[in-house]
């Protein structure tokens, strides 16, 4: 299995995340929790730069290409052969966050943005994503907004919310949307479609 949490800066998603890969080990699950991008160690070095704040000049056909760099070679070393050992693999972030940034943030071409990203994942699919929905202004300020892609506009973040409440939209099989709330009520929501997932 292999499930991913998707949302925009400061929306909890890595709290959730890391929650989720417990609960789900909790169950009797063997689960390999990972981070996009990263999780190997081109890929963590991959994110340093894509990150760095002093990287402003980037444009977003680089971001593109940087952050799918990434995600195949996290692909390679550890997603895949993880679903093929049965493991449960759980990731903060994947192609939807691509999408969203990149496509609707940053305004590429769909096709470009869907025909790299897919080929990135190679037959990678999340069952089940979860998109933790939160107002731009709150989320950017509990983030803090220290790296480059946090630094960037207000409507641009703006941009990249209306984005993955669109993806949702058009994969309703495949999402299950969770609106801002507490952080114990969060987890409450989450763990009872973890339930049904792994009934």
């Amino acid at each position: 299995m292999f499930i991913t949490f998707e949302g925009i800066e400061g929306s909890g998603k890595s709290t959730h995340c890391k929650h989720a890969a417990e609960y789900i080990a909790s169950k009797g699950y063997e689960v390999v929790l990972l981070r996009e991008p990263g999780g190997t160690k081109i890929s963590e070095q991959i994110r340093t730069v894509l990150l760095d704040k002093d990287n402003a000049e980037m444009c977003v056909e680089c971001e593109l290409l940087l952050y799918n760099a990434a995600r195949v070679q996290l692909v390679y070393e550890v997603i895949a052969p993880a679903i093929k050992e049965g493991k449960v693999v759980v990731c903060d972030r994947f192609f939807d966050s691509t999408v969203a940034y990149q496509c609707f943030g940053g305004s590429l071409d769909k096709s470009i943005t869907d025909t790299v990203n897919a080929f990135a994942a190679q037959t990678a699919m999340p069952m089940l994503t979860v998109l933790l929905d939160s107002d731009v202004e709150r989320g950017l300020d509990r983030a803090g907004r220290g790296d480059r892609m946090e630094l960037k506009s207000i409507e641009f973040h703006k941009r990249v919310r209306n984005g993955f409440l669109t993806i949702a939209k058009q994969n309703p099989d495949r999402f299950f949307c969770v609106d801002e709330m507490t952080i114990d009520e969060g987890k409450k929501i989450i763990e009872r479609k973890l339930d049904e997932v792994f009934a």
